[in-house]
């Protein structure tokens, strides 16, 4: 009898120890109560509460949770019917709080976020609501994390998944969008088609300019080339004045019978003359160009010593066409 005894008080042992051990995962905390007076706060691990006389109150999540704000219809400062919904994130920061200075927390935190919200884009322009995201998140961070402080609960973000205008609004914005595009659109292209006009003026401008600065640079060498040429025929006929002043003839007739072939060549190259008549014949010319050779060749290389006066007369042959000093040709004698 008293060993039954004692195996069934240590079999009743055994089971109010199994019955009081008490495992807590991490990120969870569990609120002990003493005949229903909360008297501490459970930490995760291996935790032993008494039967009959301790027991758990609540389990409460610690890790940051996700609650959805469902979609409601929120009319804004100008009269315009959108549909909003959204999220809150939020992480309990005190269990005792959490469990017992309300009695649905979360059922509280979405009653908190949903009239908030309402107030918050009630006030707002349905341009403001649309473009102001950052502003109203903000807003309802601060007015909500203010409202849950005493619940030993942290509102960390609060964010509007969507804002759904009506649709006549929502064509009338397009419209609105699209016009102001072209706006922009056709002031883009007057400015560039005004900026082209601009270059191209530009250009023009400076074209010119250079333009004017290559005449003119060009009037200016030919002017210099005419300058130069007149010194060197001023020069050539002082120094064949010279020459018939000393006595020598033969640079005088050097002089003319260089002209001659310098008008002959000038008749070649007449673009106006397609046939040329000369009025002498072809010996005459072939003499004329030896006679000039030979009369080169005296200048240049020869005797320059003036000549004796002759006591004759000066003859004259007249032959039409042909140039002095050669054959058949006019010759003056010094």
């Amino acid at each position: 009898m008293l060993v039954t005894f004692m195996t069934a008080v240590a079999v009743l042992a055994l089971l109010y120890v199994m019955v009081g051990m008490k495992i807590i995962h991490q990120g969870y905390r569990y609120t002990i109560e003493h005949f229903g007076r909360f008297v501490r706060v459970a930490q995760p691990g291996f935790n032993f509460v008494p039967p009959f006389f301790y027991r758990v109150g609540h389990r409460i999540n610690m890790m940051e949770q996700v609650l959805d704000i469902p979609g409601q219809e929120i009319i804004t400062k100008d009269n315009a019917m959108v549909a909003v919904d959204g999220v809150v994130f939020f992480q309990v920061l005190d269990a005792a709080k959490a469990a017992y200075e309300v009695s649905d927390l979360y059922t509280a935190i979405m009653a908190l976020s949903t009239t908030n919200l309402r107030t918050v884009m009630g006030s707002m322009d349905l341009d403001e609501t649309l473009s102001k995201r950052d502003e109203i998140n903000a807003r309802l961070l601060a007015v909500v994390d203010h409202a849950t402080e005493a619940w030993g609960v942290k509102i960390t973000r609060v964010e509007l998944k969507d804002i759904r205008p009506p649709r006549d609004i929502v064509d009338a914005m397009t419209r609105q969008m699209k016009a102001e595009r072209e706006k922009r659109a056709a002031i883009l292209e007057s400015e560039g088609m005004r900026a082209s006009e601009i270059l191209r003026a530009e250009g023009e401008k400076q074209a010119k300019i250079l333009q004017a600065e290559g005449l003119r640079e060009a009037a200016f060498r030919e002017a210099e080339a005419r300058e130069r040429a007149a010194e060197a025929e001023a020069k050539a006929t002082t120094l064949v004045s010279d020459a018939i002043a000393g006595g020598n003839a033969q640079a005088i007739n050097y002089f003319v019978a260089q002209k001659y072939v310098e008008a002959v060549s000038e008749f070649a190259r007449s673009p106006n003359a397609k046939t040329i008549l000369f009025p002498v014949e072809a010996t005459q010319l072939i003499g004329t160009l030896g006679g000039i050779g030979e009369l080169a060749r005296e200048v240049m290389g020869g005797d320059n010593s003036p000549k004796p006066p002759s006591s004759q007369k000066p003859k004259t042959v007249a032959t039409r066409g042909a140039p002095p000093s050669v054959p058949g040709v006019p010759r003056v004698e010094g």
